[in-house]
């Protein structure tokens, strides 16, 4: 089993996709109805953040009930009906699951809160806030301690995210034997695979920080065990936001989880765009470790809506800062919040660059819905609110989200002169040739054609200029070069040989005469 490997996943939000009721707010129905352009844009599998039942204090991501469906987005009869029209199409569907915590109404921590409760082992309670203080406050800009007291239960809870979001108890075989019944029951409906949230603090112990502990990965071991038991075509993707050798042990032997996210390619990125250098890409590249055979990486330009910024020094954090978010709205914890083309001016020229390196490095690219045609954001709603605005589908009054009137839809569209659907929309940009749509659906293609780019080997090809990206991925008999020039002026490519035909612009080359433009990228098919 190896499909996600080659795949290029769609992180798509129900409430903000397509509205089917006209009540202001996206659901199953909706994205149902979009199917056919999810297929024709040529994606492989979407991915969907939470939309079980929630109080929807974190975006769905403090989960009240984690085998039904919220009632904004339909029925679970629509969530079988949506997968069931996916896979007809050739897509695969993997959803988030919040396994680290619950929301605090749900019954589970309802009832572990009376006095005497039998599943009061359920979720991790202290009479002291004092315990495990190596453990790092994870939101930073909300929360001051990762205890909370509760009155009903006399005592204190864990929470490693907000104080609204209890953590569950995972050295309690009954938690761990639960979390799986739900893994069977969403892989039993018909989904591809999950995404798990938050596994580096399931577990806790004295005199750690609580992260990464040994015990957790157990945990995986078992939930892997049985997802290749029962369930041997579905994935299971890592959410863990941690340095490269720290990530790459939740691969396991093969063991764990299928694919894990490439969190510390992201700042590199997008330092290379303001500075003209790829020395911090390329060192990020470098160190990346090897990782078992038959699993991947999972790479993104931003994770979800953010740029985190956890991992780079203090000093690179506020530069960052000063580039990307100088207006503080665009900051939030220790990341941006923000889409990728208002992030980049509404460059193409970046746009394009960011994308093809994102499709060409060792994994699988996940792109976030809304991309694909220059959506913008709104930094002056709520928190995660800005950047999961409804999608643009034409220039009517409701941009083809909904037929509701706009004052009732659960987020306003994006009104800016710049990003408003009245010059950015999916209506406005299909069938036009030098659009940025056709653009990104013309790469997705020419990836999908070409094996070396998903499961291909990887060597970087050194060169003295330092505005360079230069690498080579082969598979087979095939082999493409891939240059990039990350500085704002032209620049010549050297250290390769031979002729080749360029997937981008098309055309014969020879690869010793290889001069890219600012802020340019090739796809170079090696003649054989």
């Amino acid at each position: 089993m190896s499909w996600f490997r080659n795949a290029v996943f769609y992180e798509v939000s129900v409430r903000s996709f397509c509205d089917s009721n006209a009540d202001g707010i996206g659901d199953f129905g909706g994205l149902t109805s979009k199917l056919n352009y999810l297929q024709w844009l040529g994606v492989d599998c979407l991915w969907l953040p939470p939309f079980f039942a929630s109080p929807l204090k974190d975006g769905g991501y403090d989960v009240s009930d984690y085998e039904s469906v919220h009632p904004d987005f339909g029925t679970l009869d629509d969530v079988k009906a949506f997968v069931t029209e996916a896979h007809a199409r050739g897509l695969r569907v993997i959803a988030d699951l919040v396994v680290n915590h619950t929301s605090s109404e749900h019954a589970w921590f309802q009832e572990a809160r009376q006095p005497g409760s039998p599943k009061r082992d359920w979720y991790v309670w202290s009479d002291t806030d004092d315990r495990w203080p190596e453990a790092r406050v994870i939101f930073i800009d909300t929360e001051e301690s990762n205890w909370a007291w509760d009155e009903v239960a006399g005592a204190y809870y864990w929470h490693r995210f907000f104080s609204h979001q209890p953590d569950l108890n995972f050295d309690n075989p009954e938690v761990v034997e639960a979390v799986i019944d739900v893994v069977r029951f969403w892989l039993q409906l018909g989904f591809d695979g999950l995404r798990l949230d938050a596994i580096p603090y399931l577990v806790e112990r004295d005199g750690t920080n609580c992260d990464n502990l040994p015990e957790t990965h157990d945990i995986i071991k078992l939930i892997r065990a049985v997802v290749d038991a029962e369930f041997p075509d579905a994935v299971l993707v890592a959410e863990a936001n941690q340095i490269a050798t720290d990530v790459v042990e939740y691969f396991g032997d093969g063991d764990e989880c299928h694919m894990c996210y490439h969190f510390p390619i992201m700042p590199p990125l997008y330092m290379s765009l303001r500075r003209g250098d790829t020395d911090k890409l390329i060192k990020a590249i470098d160190e990346t470790p090897d990782i078992p055979e038959g699993s991947q990486w999972g790479m993104f330009l931003r994770n979800h809506d953010e740029l985190t910024l956890e991992m780079v020094t203090p000093e690179e954090r506020d530069w960052m800062w000063q580039e990307y978010a100088p207006e503080p709205r665009m900051r939030s914890n220790l990341g941006i919040r923000r889409r990728l083309s208002p992030l980049l001016n509404g460059d193409r020229r970046q746009i394009e660059l960011l994308n093809g390196i994102l499709l060409s490095l060792p994994g699988s690219p996940f792109l976030y819905y809304g991309d694909e045609i220059g959506m913008g954001d709104n930094i002056w709603l709520n928190d995660r609110d800005g950047v999961r605005t409804p999608m643009q589908w034409d220039q009517s009054v409701g941009a083809g989200f909904s037929a509701a009137a706009t004052d009732t839809f659960h987020l306003p569209l994006i009104d800016s002169p710049a990003y408003g659907p009245a010059v950015v929309s999916v209506a406005a940009q299909q069938g036009d040739a030098a659009s940025l749509l056709e653009w990104t659906r013309r790469v997705l293609d020419l990836r999908r054609r070409h094996e070396a780019f998903g499961t291909g080997s990887f060597e970087r090809i050194g060169t003295d200029n330092r505005a360079l990206l230069v690498f080579e991925r082969t598979s087979g008999t095939e082999s493409i070069i891939v240059v990039a020039n990350f500085s704002d002026g032209p620049q010549r490519v050297e250290g390769v040989v031979g002729s080749a035909t360029d997937l981008i612009v098309g055309g014969a080359v020879q690869l010793a005469d290889l001069e890219l433009p600012a802020l340019g990228f090739r796809w170079l098919l090696r003649d054989v």
